[in-house]
């Protein structure tokens, strides 16, 4: 599954690259709510819980906004950019009921499988809205119940939602930030550089580890839990490092203003990042006993095909397929020692796909 973005007549003045503090607090935000993703981040996340346990119900309150869908309204919509976030908080507050709903409603119901009514139809009371609250009590309780409050008085749940964001940004946010902010800001300046001299599918190919290109033209696919090709023109391209959102990769479409990429800067990811296919392949690869058991002579030293093919009690063709299959999939690395060639299983590619993996493969 993916996102092909079509990038086709974009120039340098069409694409902006900078952080964006609104959009580093939501990912933040949504650390706190989910920490089983990220537990990089558990002492963290556990010190921000604990610091006020008033806002930590709040939070949990309006946690469907910044779950693995990730509200519009949190993202850069105007240009140019800024990394303030009081300036972010402020033009929130200055939304109207009717544009509020309309970024608002969708993350609320937090997909894109099923359409959400304009704000014009979501009035209290209407047909429009009874259904919209019945599709997100489909999803959840805590949506239900936010939809619900959305729809009875869009411009008090602005009003309260931006009381929650000031408060998380004094207990734990803005410390953070400004430790963040000066890398962030260095990343873009490079990024900017790198656009006036590229291609930006060249650009965001070597920004984004799991993005290709495809096709003719300026198409660049990403992996994501979604099917679908945006067409960025004439709409501006917004890239916004962070250093909290690994492992996530956001891409926000649907509003009118602009297309937003938020993706992990240089440095807070995983160099070798794997795509969809990379990581099927490696499970694949394993799912074979007779590959496994050929995984576990691997582990303790190298190798040559034909002693291979005498432990395991096979032919030396049928080992050398079963070498190639887990080569191809990174889990093997064989090595030339003069006329020998010797392989050996790479444990640190094992490794990184689960304990539990490595401790089946060793016993």
């Amino acid at each position: 599954m993916s996102i092909v973005l079509d990038l086709g007549g974009l120039g340098p003045a069409d694409i902006a690259a900078g952080p964006s503090a609104l959009s580093e607090l939501m990912a933040s935000l949504h650390v706190l709510a989910e920490p089983e993703h990220h537990p990089e981040a558990a002492d963290r996340t556990a010190r921000a819980a604990a610091a006020d346990p008033g806002l930590r119900d709040e939070l949990a309150v309006f946690a469907p906004l910044w779950a693995r869908f990730r509200c519009r309204l949190f993202f850069p919509r105007a240009l140019p950019l800024t990394a303030d976030l009081e300036e972010e908080l402020a033009a929130v507050a200055a939304l109207s009921a009717g544009d509020f709903l309309d970024l608002v409603a969708p993350g609320v119901l937090g997909t894109t499988a099923l359409p959400v009514p304009p704000a014009r139809e979501l009035r209290a009371g209407s047909a429009a809205a009874e259904d919209y609250v019945r599709r997100c009590l489909r999803r959840s309780y805590a949506r239900a119940e936010l939809a619900r409050q959305l729809v009875a008085a869009p411009l008090e749940l602005r009003d309260r939602l931006l009381a929650v964001l000031r408060a998380a940004a004094t207990a734990f946010f803005a410390e953070d930030w400004r430790t963040l902010r000066p890398a962030l800001e260095d990343h873009a300046r490079e990024v900017r550089r790198r656009l006036a001299t590229r291609s930006p599918a060249d650009v965001l190919t070597q920004l984004l580890p799991t993005a290709v290109r495809v096709g003719p033209g300026e198409r660049v696919r990403l992996d994501k839990l979604q099917i679908d090709e945006v067409r960025v023109a004439p709409r501006p391209l917004v890239l916004v490092p962070s250093a909290r959102v690994w492992p996530h990769l956001t891409v926000k479409y649907e509003h009118a203003s602009c297309v937003v990429v938020q993706y992990p800067a240089r440095g807070t990811a995983p160099a070798d990042q794997l795509s969809l296919r990379d990581l099927r392949d490696r499970l694949m690869a394993l799912t074979s006993p007779a590959r496994m058991e050929l995984c576990r002579h691997l582990l303790g030293e190298p190798i040559t095909t034909s002693e291979l093919a005498a432990r395991l009690g096979s032919t030396e063709p049928q080992v050398s397929r079963a070498l190639r299959t887990l080569r191809d999939a990174g889990l093997v690395r064989s090595t030339r020692d003069g006329k020998l060639v010797r392989h050996r299983l790479a444990t640190d590619v094992v490794r990184r796909l689960g304990d539990d993996v490595l401790a089946t493969v060793a016993r």
